[in-house]
């Protein structure tokens, strides 16, 4: 099974600030929704709670929450205690193509084993406080397609798809 992160980020990294998103990118979103539609998606709890609740559980994926407490309650949702449950629980599902999708702490605990990076780099630099980890060198890019800003979308952006080198 493929595993894959999928985050929007600023150029210094930033994706979020006070459990929210820092931008309005229908555009990006739509490219979300195309990617992660009929998969396995896994999210941390606050990245999930993040999600207006009338878009929770997100429609037509299997959504995976990632807690520490075992009472947690997400109507809709898997509730796995661990990084490694959730991918074992998405194994168990057959899924060909895992997506991990936030937030800051959940990517750095699962960046080092993912197989693919699905990137949109947001040209701006935004205050935060939660941040995507590095992008090393260990990754290549192999598709990069550029969008300009328009009257929906507020700032460029560039969607890259990362592969890891070694």
């Amino acid at each position: 099974m493929k595993i894959s992160l999928i985050a929007a980020i600023a150029t210094n990294n930033a994706i979020g600030k006070d459990n929210n998103l820092l931008w309005h990118l229908p555009a990006d979103m739509k490219i979300f929704k195309e990617k992660t539609t009929g998969h396995c998606i896994v999210t941390g709890r606050k990245n999930y709670e993040s999600i207006p609740e009338k878009f929770r559980p997100l429609p037509n994926r299997t959504n995976i929450v990632i807690t520490r407490n075992p009472n947690y309650n997400a109507p809709g949702a898997i509730v796995a205690s661990s990084v490694q449950e959730a991918i074992e629980i998405a194994k168990q599902k057959g899924e060909s193509e895992l997506f991990i999708i936030g937030g800051a702490e959940i990517y750095k605990q699962t960046i080092d084993i993912a197989d693919t990076l699905y990137i949109t780099h947001v040209d701006g630099t935004f205050e935060a406080d939660a941040f995507f980890p590095e992008i090393t060198s260990s990754w290549k890019q192999i598709e990069k397609r550029d969008y300009v800003q328009d009257e929906k979308n507020k700032y460029n952006f560039s969607l890259i798809e990362y592969t890891k080198t070694i």
